[in-house]
C-alpha cells in the first residue's frame, strides 16, 4: 500500500539531483569559510532575497532564535503574532537563552494589522522593557498557510523604521508566498532587515535553512550560529542539495498549490467536513472534521489505517500539507479515504 504522507512538507525526500550534487560538491571547513559550496549558497541566496549576506544553518528554529539573538539584548522586548511559530513551537528559545520577553498581538490568519502594532508599542519608561524587534511569518504556519498582502507588510515595515524597530521574517514558506502572489521573492523580503527560509520544506533539500541579512549585521549571526553549535565543518554536502532546492524546486510550488486547492475543495463537499476553501492560499490546509461528531485524532487514526497520514490540529481539525511527494491521484485517494473515515 502506497502511504499518502500529508503530515508536512518536511516529509520530501531529497531528488536525484540532489543527492548527485551532494556526492560529488566541493567542500572545506565552513568555519574557516573555506566551504566552496557553502560559500556559494550563502552568496545565493542573499542575492535571491536582495540581502547582502547570507547564512547556513542547520535548521529553521535554529535560524530564528539567531535572528533574534543578534537583533536584540537582554531584557528586550519582541513582538510576534500571538500563534507565531517563533513563539508556539521553539521551545521558548528566545526567552530562554536570549533573555528577551515576548509580546503578542493576535492577528487575522497570522497576518498583523499594523495599528494592532501600533497599539502596543511602550513609551519610553524605566518601568518598560525597550521594545526592539518585530517578528513577521510569511507564510503563516498556524494561520493555514495564509500570505500575508505586500502592502499590509509595507506598513508594518514603514512602522517598525518610524518606532526605531527592526524586522525579522520568519519565511520558512517565503517562496510559497512569492508563488502565490506571483512576485518575485524580493518584493517580500525588502519589508524585513533578516530573513530566515527553510531549505527543507517544499524545497525538498533533506536539511538546512538559510539566514540573510546585512553585512553589517551579519557577524552577529555568524558568532550567535557558533554559540548554538550550528557552526558545521564541511557542510557542503548538505549545502549541495540546497543550490539545486533554490535553481529547480521553486516554481514547482505552484503544483502543490493547485494540489491542495483541489483537496479542500473535495473534502468540503463531504459531509461532516468543514474547510473555509477560499482560506487555502498555499499548500496548508486545516479540514474541521467536529461535523462528523468525531475527533480529529479519530479521524487521523482512521485515515492511517487507510494509508494516508495528517496530523490532528487544535478544535477536531486536521492539518493537511500538500508537496512535492504527493500527486493528484493522491488526493483523489486521500479524498475516498476521508469519505470512508467520515462515514
Amino acid at each position: 500500500m502506497r502511504i499518502i504522507d500529508l503530515r508536512s512538507d518536511t516529509v520530501t525526500h531529497p531528488t536525484a539531483a540532489m543527492r548527485e550534487a551532494m556526492a560529488q560538491a566541493p567542500v572545506g571547513d565552513d568555519v574557516y569559510g573555506e566551504d566552496p559550496t557553502i560559500n556559494e549558497l550563502e552568496e545565493r541566496a542573499a542575492a535571491l532575497l536582495g540581502k547582502e549576506k547570507g547564512l547556513f544553518v542547520p535548521s529553521g528554529t535554529m535560524g530564528n532564535c539567531l535572528a533574534v539573538l543578534a537583533h536584540t539584548q537582554r531584557g528586550d522586548e519582541v513582538i510576534l503574532e500571538a500563534e507565531s511559530h517563533i513563539y508556539f513551537y521553539e521551545a521558548g528559545g528566545m526567552s530562554a537563552l536570549g533573555g528577551v520577553q515576548p509580546r503578542l498581538v493576535k492577528g487575522q490568519r497570522g497576518i498583523l494589522d499594523p495599528a494592532d502594532v501600533e497599539k502596543v508599542l511602550r513609551p519610553a519608561d524605566m518601568h518598560f522593557p525597550p521594545t526592539r524587534l518585530l517578528c513577521l511569518e510569511n507564510t503563516h504556519n498556524r494561520g493555514g498557510g495564509a500570505v500575508t498582502p505586500l502592502d499590509t507588510l509595507e506598513r508594518l515595515k514603514a512602522l517598525a523604521e518610524r518606532e526605531g524597530l527592526t524586522v525579522h521574517m520568519d519565511g520558512a514558506r517565503i517562496f510559497n508566498a512569492a508563488v502565490s502572489l506571483g512576485v518575485p521573492v524580493q518584493d517580500i523580503a525588502r519589508h524585513a532587515d533578516s530573513v530566515m527560509f527553510c531549505l527543507s520544506k517544499g524545497l525538498a533539500a533533506p536539511v538546512g535553512s538559510m539566514v540573510v541579512g546585512s553585512a553589517e549585521w551579519m557577524p552577529a549571526a555568524r558568532r550567535y550560529r557558533k554559540m548554538l553549535g550550528g557552526a558545521m565543518r564541511q557542510a557542503g554536502i548538505v549545502a549541495a542539495a540546497g543550490l539545486v532546492a533554490l535553481d529547480s524546486m521553486v516554481d514547482r510550488l505552484a503544483e502543490d498549490h493547485e494540489n491542495a486547492a483541489f483537496l479542500a475543495r473535495e473534502l468540503s463537499r463531504l459531509d461532516g467536513v468543514r474547510i473555509d476553501v477560499e482560506a487555502v492560499e498555499t499548500n496548508i490546509i486545516f479540514a474541521d472534521v467536529s461535523p462528523s461528531g468525531k475527533t480529529a485524532a479519530d479521524v487521523a487514526s482512521g485515515l492511517r489505517e487507510c494509508g494516508v497520514l495528517c496530523n490532528a490540529a487544535v478544535e477536531g481539525r486536521l492539518r493537511l500539507v500538500t508537496h512535492k511527494d504527493v500527486n493528484r491521484k493522491d488526493m483523489e485517494t486521500a479524498i475516498q479515504a476521508f469519505a470512508s473515515v467520515i462515514a
